[in-house]
């Protein structure tokens, strides 16, 4: 039999090193003002996915002329289809952050300071959606969380703050 070996310990830092990449209590900075910031960066969000959304809703439209109708059995997914795409592409993409969150100077990680996937950040988008739709108060969390986060952003293991 041959002998089991472990790996050598671990030198540096990595994200089981510290409970969380962002510290309130060090980086205050981070965290100031991130409530209102958010809830504009909602506002202006929620206008681009609209203006996707009645875009994607005429090409719906005409494709369902073109296809005879078959294709308005799509309307209903227009709005999450596109709402969802929007958060996985721009908040999983490159600069972290929704076009409302960048405008607004926030950026969007994860817990231990790695990126947000494309999934992750579709899945937290979810997440808001229902809770907004469902339970409105549950994003009142925020304002007792020290890193201002709301529970959907708990649940997805993601924390929004200021740009460094």
């Amino acid at each position: 039999m041959t002998e089991q070996q472990t790996l050598p310990p671990r030198t540096g830092r990595d994200f089981t090193d510290q409970p969380h990449a962002t510290d309130p209590v060090t980086q205050p900075q981070l965290f100031q003002g991130v409530i209102r910031k958010r809830s504009l960066a909602f506002i202006v969000d929620a206008i681009i996915i609209l203006v996707l959304t009645v875009i994607a809703s005429i090409v719906v439209a005409l494709l369902g002329i073109l296809t005879l109708g078959l294709a308005w059995l799509l309307f209903g997914l227009v709005f999450p289809a596109v709402g969802l795409g929007y958060n996985a592409l721009t908040i999983g993409g490159p600069n972290s952050a929704t076009v409302g969150q960048r405008m607004m100077g926030l950026e969007v990680r994860m817990w231990f300071g790695g990126r947000v996937t494309p999934l992750i950040a579709a899945f937290h988008a979810l997440l808001f959606w229902f809770s907004l739709v469902v339970f409105c108060p549950i994003l009142l969390w925020a304002f007792f969380d020290p890193r201002k986060r709301c529970l959907h952003d708990i649940l997805a293991g993601v924390v929004v703050f200021n740009r460094r």
